[in-house]
């Protein structure tokens, strides 16, 4: 198992970042890291593509697991069948005071292929980080 997570302070409110995060469509416009089509409510599949710096860009159909509005998206993608590369991705908003939060993205690795990825984990984390800088950007400047 492996975790890559990145959190992000950002001077905005909750709502603000959360109405950028659920925005899927406007994704192309800011994030430079994923793109998300599909409808995301818990139990549907969307269509995720990431472009981690250093790598090229990957598409995954992963099944939305959570949506708690203003607070959490997250979904489980699988390479093949359980157990071979599983990835469970999550997208945490938390407000840390009136006009302030906490963006947290995280992805829990497991499956007997993790070991022989490791340098896309030390990219998903650029592409982290990447992400959460340009929503902060965007929701300070909303």
């Amino acid at each position: 198992m492996a975790t890559v997570t990145r959190a992000t302070q950002i001077t905005a409110t909750a709502d603000t970042v959360w109405e950028i995060l659920q925005d899927t469509a406007a994704y192309p416009e800011w994030n430079p890291f994923m793109k998300i089509t599909g409808n995301v409510v818990v139990g549907s599949k969307i269509t995720v593509r990431i472009t981690p710096p250093g790598s090229k860009p990957q598409t995954f159909t992963p099944t939305v697991t959570a949506v708690e509005p203003g607070r959490r998206l997250a979904w489980l993608g699988r390479l093949i069948l359980p157990g071979v590369f599983d990835g469970a991705h999550s997208l945490l908003v938390e407000p840390t005071s009136e006009t302030t939060c906490r963006f947290t993205q995280s992805e829990t690795f497991t499956g007997i292929l993790v070991p022989l990825f490791r340098s896309l984990l030390k990219n998903t984390d650029a592409g982290f980080a990447a992400m959460n800088a340009a929503l902060a950007a965007r929701a300070e400047n909303a």
